[in-house]
């Protein structure tokens, strides 16, 4: 069997428990020639990739992991796509907004960073508060809107699935949903984009039920955050944010719920927020406009108002 070809260089910025496990499957995907996991600790990073690059006889992968610690960036140089997990993770009882001061000025100093080593990088934003520190990113990194994204969407949405299966007993595979608007107080579950087994959500679930895993799906990361006590979600996010880098990287134009800059669509314009969106070897080729019901359009402007007032102050910090 002919070997695949490798190429390109991903780097994962932060060595938490998301950096190091989108850095994993990252490297398991085996189409990439190097995957750099960095991070301000000294060893760690080196550490983690030394056991995952152990791990590649077992698994029959051949992407090289490489770790930079200390906060230097030696060895990202570019990059085609970074993935920003850095700052802190929610305590029980925090809210995504708390996050905002201290993040704020770590996602900044990464960003800057990434702009003088990476310059030509798409980066994907998993920070929270998730749709702030997208916006903040691109101001600090100066990159054209379409090569910065967050990633929010693609978790909410297995989020939602994950709930209707559980609560219906069937195959995740067999459900289809969406969320868009924010990664936060102000998502918008898209009920009328559901299915199961191709059947309307809205025939197999009484509206009250619907309306509970929306709610669960709303509150996902706190329920987590709740039951974990210390730390925060990361096997999901990370899958979420490794077939973004995925999708950028084999340019396959997938159509993906992220992120993105809206100029116009929904009637919207200036703001990042949850849409779908085309990704390519660009970043975001384009957002793609759904059939929103009125009440999920009136809740997409919502959304988009309360990000739009924090992205503005989310500049000043």
């Amino acid at each position: 069997m002919a070997e695949q070809p490798r190429n390109g260089k991903v780097t994962v910025v932060g060595a938490g428990f998301y950096g190091s496990t989108t850095a994993l499957r990252l490297a398991e995907y085996d189409i990439f020639d190097t995957v750099v996991l960095t991070d301000i600790v000294e060893g760690k990073p080196e550490g983690i990739a030394l056991d995952m690059n152990q791990s590649r006889p077992i698994e029959g992968f051949e992407t090289k992991v490489v770790g930079v610690g200390g906060g230097s960036y030696e060895g990202t140089e570019g990059s085609d796509v970074v993935v920003v997990t850095a700052g802190l993770p929610r305590k029980p009882g925090m809210s995504r907004m708390d996050l905002i001061e201290t993040n704020a000025k770590i996602v900044r100093q990464v960003a800057e960073n990434i702009a003088s080593t990476s310059p030509d990088a798409v980066v994907i934003v998993v920070s929270n508060p998730l749709d702030e520190m997208t916006a903040l990113a691109q101001l600090a990194t100066g990159f054209p809107k379409n090569r910065v994204m967050g990633q929010a969407g693609m978790l909410d949405t297995a989020r939602f699935s994950n709930n209707v299966a559980e609560e219906l007993g069937v195959p995740v595979g067999s459900v289809r949903t969406l969320t868009l608007g924010s990664h936060g107080d102000t998502m918008v579950p898209v009920p009328s984009r559901c299915t199961v087994d191709g059947k309307p959500l809205a025939d197999v679930l009484p509206a009250d039920r619907i309306e509970h895993l929306v709610d669960r799906t709303r509150n996902g990361g706190a329920e987590v955050v709740a039951l974990l006590k210390t730390g925060s979600a990361y096997y999901a996010p990370s899958a979420a944010a490794a077939r973004m880098a995925r999708a950028v990287m084999e340019d396959s134009g997938t159509v993906m719920p992220v992120c993105a800059w809206v100029d116009g669509e929904y009637g919207i314009s200036g703001v990042y927020l949850g849409v779908e969106a085309e990704i390519g070897r660009e970043g975001i080729r384009r957002v793609v406009e759904g059939d929103l019901t009125e009440s999920e359009q009136a809740g997409l402007r919502e959304a988009a108002e309360a990000v739009r007032a924090k992205q503005a102050d989310v500049a000043d910090l």
